[in-house]
């Protein structure tokens, strides 16, 4: 069989075909060596067929990643673990505004700004230096979800209100205006976004300056990515505002509180210094 003439079915009902190569890159980026790739591939050859969904691919792929490194497994599920950072979309507005302030921003989170018109809750505010910027957060927890025209076009107009009521202090200052998601934009989103000059950050978007590859980039993983911690673990703490496996790694003693027990924690406590360790030559 031809591996990369196989169809597989992604999120969105769409057809999609298997890519050996782009899904060999995408184990790469979890950290995992040659090795380590040739084995998860030959066993998913002996598994994968016609109609299987992407979803079940890439949970077959970090099963089998989480028996040789957790680590590996957890930076390979960090799709899913960006959708389990729900199910409200504060998690995600923190965690967003922890990667700009990794970019040098001094961040505020839900701050309620006054506008020309109204007044106008912002996800995420920033300033550094000159510069001041909006970030709106579009946070989906199911896969295969399209941001469309419909959110710029608002997001723009309240941006517009904030500006005439004087968001920037002086001519000196300047602006950018941002939509964050962790979903996908449509092609009249991105036309819209850029023509009226706002900046967008999707899951792949800019090409090779999306929000995975900030990610990457930062060493900044959501705690969500801890293949050892419980579903019920993990929404804990983020009830508790720990969002980042850095937080966590400094403040450890909230495992503890979130129910985790030896030798459990002795094993999750492992994977997240792996993960600290693997991602701390990009911060």
């Amino acid at each position: 069989m031809n591996f990369n003439q196989l169809i597989l079915t992604k999120a969105n009902g769409k057809p999609e075909a298997f890519s050996e190569e782009k899904f060999r890159h995408s184990l790469a980026r979890s950290g995992a060596g040659h090795a380590e790739i040739d084995s998860v591939i030959y066993k998913i050859r002996e598994k994968i067929h016609p109609g299987m969904t992407t979803r079940e691919l890439y949970r077959m792929a970090t099963s089998l990643l989480k028996k040789s490194s957790p680590s590996h497994a957890s930076r390979f599920g960090l799709k899913k673990a960006i959708m389990e950072l729900g199910p409200s979309g504060y998690p995600f507005e923190r965690f967003v505004a922890a990667l700009f302030a990794h970019q040098g921003f001094n961040v505020e989170v839900g701050q309620i700004l006054q506008g020309k018109c109204v007044t106008h809750e912002v996800d995420v505010l920033g300033r550094k230096g000159k510069e001041i910027m909006l970030v709106e957060c579009k946070y989906h927890n199911r896969a295969g979800f399209t941001v469309d025209v419909k959110i710029p076009l608002y997001i723009h107009s309240r941006f517009q209100d904030l500006l005439e009521n004087k968001l920037l202090p002086d001519t000196s200052f300047h602006f950018n205006g941002w939509i964050a998601t962790n979903a996908r934009f449509s092609d009249d989103a991105i036309s819209y976004a850029l023509c009226r000059g706002m900046k967008l950050l999707g899951w792949d978007f800019p090409k090779n300056a999306g929000l995975k590859d900030w990610i990457d980039e930062s060493g900044l993983y959501p705690i969500t990515c801890i293949s050892g911690l419980s579903s019920a673990e993990k929404k804990f703490l983020l009830e508790k505002e720990v969002v980042l496996v850095k937080e966590l790694s400094q403040n450890l003693h909230w495992l503890a509180k979130a129910g985790v027990s030896e030798p459990r924690f002795s094993r999750i406590r492992q994977e997240i210094q792996e993960l600290i360790q693997e991602s701390a030559p990009n911060q």
